[in-house]
C-alpha cells in the first residue's frame, strides 16, 4: 500500500485542514471554512482525483474559487494535516466508506432497511410517501418512520394525538405499497427524547401502538463528568428498543459524553436491545472505536441514517463502513433481519421488558408488604411471619 506521506491529501483530510483554517480566519470565512469541512465528508469523489483529472474543484459542493485555490496548494504540496481531535476524530468520508464496501460486497447486500428517518411531521422536509419511495428505489424491505416526540420542541415534536393521525397516514402508504405489489414496509416508530434520568416523554399507551420505539437523548449533552448511570437508566427504560445516537457527538461542535462503555453495552446485551449507528454525517455515533468495544460485549446494532430528506437515505453507507471496520458479526446487526425476524427480536423484548416490570413492581409491593407487616409486629407484639422477616433485597 501507498504511504500516506507518498499521497495528496484524501476528502478527511482536506476537511480537518479546512477547519484547521477556520480556528485562524475571520467570521465571514469560519462560516465557509467550516460548511466546506462538514461538505468534504458527503463528496462522491476525491478531491485529489479531481485535480488529476484536471477537473475543476468546485464541482465539489459548497466549494467556490476561493477555496478550490486554497485546496489545490494543500494537493499539490501533498500537505496533511496533524491527527485531527477528538471534537473531530473518527469521522468517515462518503468515498472512503465505499471503497472499504467495495472490498466486501456482500456486506452492503444484507441490509434490509433504515431504522431512523424523519418527516415533515417533525422535522424534516419529505412526507411519508417520499420517504418509502426512496427506499423502494433501493430496494428495502422496511424502514422505520421516527419523527421527534413532544419534549423535542425545536425540531417540532409530535404528541400523541398527532402520533395517531400520523399512523392512520402511514397504513394508507402501507395500503397502496401492497396494492402496487412494493415488498416495503413502513414501520410506525418515534424517536422518543429521553431526559438524564432516562425518561421518555410520550404516554406509555401510545408507545405500546408503534412497532419500535428508538430512545435518545438531546439535552445536557455537554457533561464532563461519567454518565454511565444515566445510559443505564436509559436501556433500562422499558419502552425503548433501541438507543439512539449514543453518545450525543456532533463533528466540530460537541464530542459527546463520557461513559463506562463496556458496562453500558453489556447491560444492552443483557436486556437483548440495540445501540445506534446513527450515519449522518456530523454524527457518526456510535463511532468505529466504541463500536469494537460493543462487538466484544456481544451487543446487538441498529443503524439508521436519521435523514431528514429522501436523498439523504445514501448516507447508510456511512453505517455500513463503520460497522464492517469494527467486524461487527452480521447477525447482530437488527438492520440486516428479514421483516418477520426483526418483529419477533422486537416483541421478545417488549415481552422480557413487561415481565421485568411485573417482577420489579411485585419486589416493592413485597417490600411494602414487610415494612407493613414489621409496624403492626411492634404494636400488637405478634409474631413476624417467617417470609417477611429478611429485608428484601434491592433490585
Amino acid at each position: 500500500m501507498q504511504a500516506r506521506i507518498d499521497l495528496p491529501p484524501s476528502n478527511a483530510e482536506i476537511a480537518e485542514l479546512l477547519s484547521r483554517e477556520a480556528n485562524k480566519a475571520s467570521y465571514v470565512l469560519q462560516r465557509a471554512y467550516r460548511r466546506a469541512a462538514r461538505s468534504a465528508f458527503l463528496w462522491e469523489v476525491e478531491g485529489r482525483d479531481l485535480v488529476a483529472e484536471k477537473r475543476p474543484l468546485t464541482e465539489l459542493a459548497h466549494i467556490g474559487p476561493f477555496l478550490q485555490k486554497q485546496i489545490r496548494q494543500w494537493i499539490r504540496r501533498k500537505q496533511h494535516p496533524p491527527r485531527p481531535p477528538p471534537l473531530r476524530k473518527e469521522f468517515l468520508t462518503l468515498t472512503e466508506s465505499r471503497v472499504r464496501l467495495a472490498k466486501v460486497a456482500s456486506w452492503g447486500t444484507r441490509l434490509r432497511g433504515d431504522l431512523q428517518m424523519h418527516t415533515n411531521w417533525s422535522d424534516g422536509s419529505g412526507d411519508i410517501r417520499a420517504m418509502a419511495d426512496a427506499a423502494v428505489a433501493r430496494g428495502y424491505e422496511f424502514i422505520a418512520i421516527t419523527d421527534h416526540s413532544k419534549g423535542l420542541s425545536i425540531a417540532n415534536g409530535i404528541n400523541e394525538a398527532k402520533l395517531k393521525r400520523q399512523s392512520a397516514e402511514i397504513e394508507a402508504v402501507n395500503s397502496e405499497m401492497r396494492t402496487n405489489a412494493k415488498s416495503l414496509s413502513v414501520l410506525h416508530s418515534i424517536e422518543m427524547n429521553l431526559n438524564p434520568l432516562g425518561e421518555g416523554d410520550m404516554e406509555p399507551a401510545a408507545l405500546r401502538s408503534l412497532d419500535i420505539v428508538l430512545g435518545s437523548f438531546h439535552s445536557a449533552l455537554r457533561r464532563k463528568d461519567d454518565q454511565t448511570e444515566r445510559y443505564l437508566a436509559a436501556l433500562g427504560n422499558p419502552h425503548i428498543q433501541i438507543l439512539g445516537h449514543p453518545r450525543g457527538r456532533i463533528y466540530n461542535y460537541r464530542s459527546g459524553l463520557r461513559a463506562d462503555w463496556e458496562t453500558v453495552f453489556r447491560e444492552a446485551t443483557r436486556l437483548d436491545k440495540a445501540v445506534e449507528i446513527d450515519a449522518y454525517p456530523d454524527r457518526q455515533d456510535l463511532n468505529i472505536s466504541l463500536l469494537k468495544i460493543a462487538k466484544r460485549c456481544g451487543t446487538r446494532i441498529s443503524m439508521g441514517t436519521d435523514a431528514h430528506h429522501p436523498w439523504q437515505l445514501e448516507f447508510i453507507d456511512l453505517a455500513l463502513a463503520a460497522a464492517l471496520a469494527a467486524k461487527i458479526p452480521p447477525e447482530r446487526i437488527v438492520n440486516f433481519m428479514p421483516l418477520k425476524e426483526l418483529r419477533a427480536w422486537i416483541d421478545k423484548v417488549r415481552v422480557a421488558e413487561a415481565r421485568r416490570t411485573r417482577t420489579n413492581r411485585n419486589d416493592k409491593c413485597s417490600a411494602r408488604s414487610a415494612h407493613s407487616c414489621r409496624n403492626v409486629a411492634k404494636l400488637t407484639r405478634t409474631r413476624i411471619p417467617s417470609h417477611l422477616r429478611q429485608r428484601p433485597s434491592a433490585n
